[in-house]
């Protein structure tokens, strides 16, 4: 189905956790013109960020850096919301439902997963065909390079995979897009509970023909 949402250029970004990587991050995207809002709950990491970031207006380019202690007020009109929380699943579940809940509906969310399925993740959402994960080192300097994947699910449209290349090309990295290539665990899941459910009386039936209870 296609999205009614209109596929906007990226000009805002909402950056998630103000720890080491997602400062860095959220600076290399001030510096390539990109206007940043930093999060994090934790009043003392936004004042490091802020510390850290005074000396380098200049350097901004046509970017800007604003700071917010709450998820909704970071994505509030963001175009893409990028989380830097712990790589696990509870944790990138939590945050997926946080944004995709605060977020307005044109909000791409982008997490760094080295370990997760983005298809499992983009299914936990009201917006799956705007979710994509990208594994490379995202806290890397401003000034470096870089190579990053990007993951999406297979149903994600062409015109979200572009919005988001021309992000990451934005902002010097060397940019390659593929299916997520990881087992959707979640998914299959819900599909072997669903596969284990009588269709008429709605009772257990056990798990469907050709698979094995573990």
């Amino acid at each position: 189905m296609a999205s009614a949402v209109p596929f906007s250029k990226i000009q805002k970004a909402a950056v998630i956790g103000a720890g080491q990587a997602g400062r860095r991050f959220a600076l290399r995207c001030a510096r390539a013109g990109f206007d940043v809002v930093l999060e994090d709950v934790m009043p003392a990491n936004l004042r490091r960020a802020e510390a850290e970031f005074a000396d380098l207006t200049g350097g901004m380019g046509a970017g800007s850096m604003s700071f917010a202690l709450t998820v909704e007020d970071a994505v509030r009109d963001a175009d893409i919301a990028i989380d830097f929380v712990p790589d696990e699943l509870e944790s990138k579940l939590e945050i997926f439902s946080l944004i995709d809940r605060m977020a307005p509906p044109k909000t791409i969310l982008c997490t760094p997963s080295d370990a997760l399925s983005i298809t499992d993740l983009a299914s936990c959402t009201y917006r799956g065909e705007r979710c994509v994960a990208v594994r490379g080192d995202l806290g890397s300097g401003p000034s470096a390079g870089g190579e990053v994947r990007v993951l999406y699910p297979e149903y994600a449209p062409v015109e979200i995979l572009d919005r988001v290349r021309e992000f990451f090309a934005g902002l010097g990295f060397d940019v390659t897009a593929e299916t997520d290539p990881d087992l959707p665990m979640l998914m299959k899941n819900m599909r072997l509970s669903v596969a284990s459910t009588d269709p008429i009386t709605g009772t257990n039936v056990g798990p469907p023909k050709g698979t094995q209870s573990v």
